[in-house]
């Protein structure tokens, strides 16, 4: 960083953590250049429209507003000119076998009011549990998510030991936690698949993961209008705005470095771009193998952040609508245990799926044609194996689907498809260089890593960062935003340093 020359950062990929990172560093000052080789930027928000049918082939729900307003205010920007949002209520309707239905609310006594399966009784022991819930939040919320802490070292330092023992409930999983105030077991499940966010087991995630249902509760849960592709368009032009080159359709395939220090990347076609430093929006595990060049024996040191769960996605567009659906559903497993063994511990698909299912239209019209349907269904399954399940093993696990999806009211569903388009893991590895097809990017898992994911400093050069869902704070829209910021907050910080 030499003479009047702004310091150049350039950053590989262009999902959420990519620009958490960009838009600060460019607003302070600094020349940031990005580089996608996908046609989006977005990285997973991405869409699809056929025969007038739209879908969100990544994210489907926001929550935590406040990260995204926070990134446009650091630049003199209001988040809502760029980016129209609308509360969704009910936040989720749950369906289970016996046909009982439960629709989550952000206030326990709306939830008991709108779900006759529950009583005034459970909407004693929610609220006690979104107590609870709130106290783990705050504990977490200047050290993890404004500090940006990595790991269970720092957060011990940090907050001390007997704090980091038993204020985070270490010494318990998600459901654990939960099963200590819900006594109502399907209320209890559908608090235990807040660990969606993350890809996750609630029987080995830790218990401090029970933050989320706060958060949502807190913060709300909102649909972007028009879709959350518009959510990637209103972070372009923000971009843009900033004076960010973006450079899409062109791949990155190798970071150069010498000694402790990188120098730039290399491109696909062989040119090579100068920077003062590299930040990768690529996972860790496969920026190291693929841009860096490490071997398998090298990766060991990474082998606590084994890939959270892929997942089965099933766009369909229906001629009929099931006006029984609300936004965001979930159609639980019999076994909800069973399930969460299945997917993270046998590593098997699974015979009883719970469903996440979107229904868009529900709420814009525009997604789908009058009188139609278009429907995101999406059942947790293992990352990619080896050797790999194969497609008879995912289409046999497609019509697990659609036969449990019809059983539990949706009637005929086959007989109104009329476009469908499925992605497996695959396919989310071919198109994102994702960790095996993990949507989520590292499992939280307390056994392996206290639900720790990777550091975004690397271990071997000091100018080298990696932002999004592979590290902490962890994956999910606000998290891999965040994951941005806090790098071009350090960035900033130690440049700062230097100077004076």
């Amino acid at each position: 960083m030499t003479g009047q020359r702004p310091p150049k950062a350039l950053i590989i990929g262009a999902g959420l953590g990519a620009i958490g990172a960009a838009a600060p560093l460019a607003a302070a000052g600094w020349q940031v250049e990005l580089f996608e080789k996908n046609d989006h930027v977005g990285g997973r928000l991405n869409l699809a429209k056929i025969d007038g049918f739209s879908f969100d082939l990544g994210p489907s729900i926001l929550t935590m507003p406040q990260v995204f307003e926070q990134l446009f205010a650091l630049a003199g920007k209001s988040f809502s000119d760029y980016v129209p949002t609308r509360p969704l209520l009910p936040h989720w309707r749950n369906f289970f076998e016996n046909g009982a239905r439960i629709d989550l609310y952000p206030d326990a006594r709306r939830t008991v009011a709108q779900s006759p399966a529950l009583t005034e009784a459970d909407g004693a022991d929610l609220e006690r549990f979104l107590a609870y819930s709130r106290g783990l939040y705050e504990k977490c919320r200047h050290s993890y998510f404004e500090l940006g802490l990595d790991t269970a070292w720092e957060m011990t330092r940090h907050h001390g030991l007997l704090n980091a023992l038993f204020g985070f409930d270490l010494f318990a999983s998600m459901d654990t936690g939960v099963g200590r105030y819900i006594r109502h077991p399907q209320l209890r499940a559908v608090l235990d698949f807040f660990v969606k966010y993350v890809g996750s087991s609630a029987f080995d995630a830790p218990a401090v993961l029970n933050l989320l249902p706060y958060i949502q509760a807190e913060f709300g849960l909102l649909y972007v209008d028009g879709g959350l592709f518009e959510l990637a368009r209103g972070l372009r032009r923000l971009l843009e705005e900033l004076g960010v080159t973006i450079r899409l359709k062109t791949e990155v395939t190798g970071i150069l470095h010498q000694g402790r220090r990188v120098r730039g990347v290399r491109l696909a076609d062989g040119a090579e771009i100068p920077a003062d430093l590299v930040i990768s929006n690529m996972e860790v595990i496969p920026a190291h193998r693929k841009l860096l060049g490490e071997s398998e024996g090298d990766l060991r040191r990474f082998r606590r952040f084994e890939p959270a769960c892929s997942g089965l996605v099933l766009h369909l567009g229906l001629d009929r609508e099931y006006p029984q659906l609300a936004h965001h559903n979930f159609f639980f497993s019999g076994d909800p245990r069973a399930h969460f063994r299945a997917v993270f511990r046998d590593k098997k698909l699974p015979e009883d799926p719970t469903i996440y299912l979107v229904a868009p239209a529900r709420t814009d019209p525009s997604q789908a044609p009058r009188g139609c349907e278009n429907l995101k269904i999406l059942p947790h399954i293992p990352y990619i194996q080896d050797p790999p399940f194969g497609a008879e093993a995912y289409a046999a696990l497609k019509e697990r689907v659609l036969d449990k999806l019809e059983r539990m009211g949706l009637e005929d569903l086959r007989r109104h498809i009329v476009v469908e388009q499925m992605w497996v893991p695959e396919d989310i590895e071919r198109l994102y260089y994702s960790n095996r097809g993990a949507i989520y990017g590292v499992v939280s898992d307390r056994w392996k890593n206290l639900g720790f994911k990777a550091p975004k400093h690397s271990d071997r050069f000091e100018n080298l960062y990696f932002v999004g869902g592979s590290v902490n704070p962890g994956g999910g829209m606000p998290m891999a935003l965040l994951s941005g910021r806090q790098v071009a907050d350090r960035i900033l910080k130690t440049s700062t340093a230097k100077e004076t």
